[in-house]
């Protein structure tokens, strides 16, 4: 047989509705985890630490999720490997000690750490001076790197959007209230019905011309709110060099829009 079937009952993490299952693909073990509950097509999706997820409806028998899988295998295969690569190359938290670098629209940037009876922080676009009446104060240091980056955010986010409203107000698109937020998956999101656009924190280490381009993004959603060939026509009449803005931007980072 091209599988393998077992069930484990030992794990902690489990459920009286789920269990952990194992198939063979091309000689090599997958193991998911399977959850049934009313749903009405068979779900599956990879998470970041690799472990495979499938939700399927309790009528439907386990061995027919298991074809599904192994179906599936190349997909997984490469959502894993990807996921990987991902781990391998995230950036080491940060120490704040000199020398460590920052980025700040597409540039690096040295934080220089100095002793000082102020505290204070500022930067010249080479480095960034944090001056601290205790050098060894880790917690100190992050609440104050982390509030400079905070207020850049807010700033150049905001200065941007300002930029792009113009366009789209004679589209009777309310000037949107201004979020920013730590995400693991986009870059940018939309609520046009509450009037908010939401951006990444991390947007602020790409090139300003990428920053740009995700709230033209997110404004157009404001007039198209799906990914339809509307909104995709709608976004090229208004930056017709997106897609090379994207590019640049999915090459900077280790996830995507």
């Amino acid at each position: 047989s091209h599988r393998k079937c077992q069930n484990s009952s030992t794990s902690e993490v489990l459920t009286a509705m789920a269990q952990e299952r194992t198939v063979v693909y091309e000689n090599n073990e997958i193991h998911y985890l399977l959850e049934q509950k009313q749903v009405k097509n068979l779900n599956l999706r990879v998470h970041k630490d690799c472990m495979v997820y499938v939700s399927a409806n309790p009528d439907v028998p386990a061995e027919k999720v298991d074809d599904f899988v192994v179906s599936k295998g190349a997909y997984i295969r490469s959502a894993q490997r990807k996921f990987r690569e991902m781990a391998q190359y995230a950036p080491q938290p940060k120490q704040y000690v000199s020398g460590e670098t920052f980025y700040l629209l597409g540039r690096g940037i040295r934080l220089k750490v100095e002793n000082s009876m102020r505290d204070a922080i500022s930067s010249d676009g080479i480095y960034l001076r944090l001056c601290v009446k205790d050098t060894e104060d880790f917690a100190k240091k992050q609440k104050m790197v982390t509030r400079y980056l905070d207020e850049q955010c807010r700033s150049i986010f905001g200065e941007i959007i300002l930029e792009t409203y113009p366009v789209f107000q004679k589209y009777g698109v309310p000037m949107p209230e201004l979020r920013i937020r730590n995400m693991e998956t986009r870059w940018g999101s939309c609520l046009a019905k509450k009037e908010i656009v939401t951006l990444n924190k991390r947007l602020l280490e790409a090139p300003r011309n990428c920053i740009e381009y995700v709230v033209m993004h997110e404004f157009c959603h404001f007039v198209h709110p799906n990914h339809s060939k509307q909104f995709y026509a709608f976004l090229t009449m208004l930056m017709p060099d997106w897609k090379q803005r994207k590019e640049t931007l999915d090459k900077s980072a280790t996830f995507w829009l």
